[in-house]
């Protein structure tokens, strides 16, 4: 019987030709997966991706370097958002009927999916909940933590959108630039559009403690006694009724940050941590689903990604996926202690 033995020259060369194998395999699947994920026939995936990467500034590349701007307005137009208006605007109640005014009462829920975790405050007197803003507004962004522990708050949670202009590319924003309304305590702080007829996505609340979603004019929501809003969206549930029915709302997986309200009043604020291991994040539609199956009759989202954190008892309990952690924002929602 005739033995081989290897040398060490014959265990060193095998030993680099896998590693170069290896190379191999990486550099191709490289190169190519990004053509067979964006031009072969997953076509869930490929709109999933897209909407993901259009919504955050710094990964638009993953989106922008394989397909025309075409296309991509053609990917994310497939993923809908029916559009639902409130109605019983005409009633004081809105069809919500307000039951636990000067009630203390906040609870706190652990959210799991398929994909992701999350968190959500029930907040049983909705009067309770207001908006605030940057100190610095126009010039820089804050914490919501800061903002919130300035409120002496109990809870909070990133608000409104915002844009931010540098000089060189435009990687995140900074908070400075809120876009569209924020107003509080009854007061308009800040109006990017100066037309009170002209109507935007907005997140709104009444004095007596409504929770307005969908698309108002400012002189609409001062009609309507609004002391609290903000602008985002979309709507994702009115009137007991969900909006996103087909596909998944459009924007792909991402953290998210949402408010509703049930019939009794009682407000629901939501954060999803997202772009990590254990939570890759969630769909609008996802996001959807949690909150009507915590009994949302109307819903909305709010500035998501990086943005999405939710602070409790004096400290985050989410996971911002920021490089730095929590991200500087232009407006909060928050519930106050009384």
């Amino acid at each position: 019987m005739i033995k081989t033995i290897k040398t060490g020259k014959t265990i060193k060369r095998t030993s680099t030709l896998v590693l170069l194998f290896i190379i191999f395999e990486l550099v191709f699947t490289a190169v190519t997966g990004p053509f067979i994920l964006y031009y072969g026939p997953f076509k869930n995936v490929k709109t999933t991706i897209v909407g993901a990467a259009m919504t955050t500034f710094t990964l638009q590349w993953l989106a922008t370097s394989f397909l025309s701007d075409e296309k991509i307005k053609q990917i994310m137009s497939q993923q809908t958002v029916d559009v639902i208006a409130q109605n019983n605007l005409e009633r004081a109640d809105f069809g919500v009927n307000v039951a636990k005014t000067n009630d203390k009462g906040i609870e706190r829920y652990d959210v799991k999916g398929k994909k992701f975790k999350g968190y959500l405050l029930v907040i049983n007197d909705p009067t309770r909940v207001k908006v605030d803003y940057s100190s610095m507004l126009g010039k820089e962004g804050q914490l919501t933590s800061d903002i919130a522990k300035d409120d002496n708050a109990l809870a909070a949670i990133n608000g409104g959108g915002f844009t931010d202009k540098t000089d060189g590319p435009k990687l995140t924003g900074t908070g400075a630039n809120p876009i569209g309304i924020i107003m509080s305590n009854g007061k308009i702080v800040f109006d990017g559009i100066k037309d009170e007829n002209q109507k935007r996505e907005s997140v709104a609340l009444t004095k007596s403690g409504k929770l307005l979603v969908g698309s108002y004019s400012t002189k609409e929501m001062q009609g309507f006694g609004v002391t609290e809003a903000v602008t985002f969206g979309p709507a994702m549930i009115v009137n007991g009724r969900k909006a996103i029915t087909k596909g998944d709302g459009g924007w792909g997986i991402a953290p998210r940050t949402c408010i509703a309200q049930r019939k009794d009043g009682v407000i629901l604020l939501l954060v999803i941590d997202g772009r990590e291991l254990s939570s890759l994040g969630a769909t609008l539609r996802e996001a959807q689903d949690v909150l009507y199956d915590n009994g949302a009759y109307n819903a909305t989202n709010l500035d998501g990604g990086s943005s999405s954190t939710m602070f409790y008892n004096d400290e985050i309990i989410n996971n911002p996926c920021g490089k730095l952690g929590e991200r500087s924002i232009a407006s909060i929602i928050y519930v106050e202690k009384r």
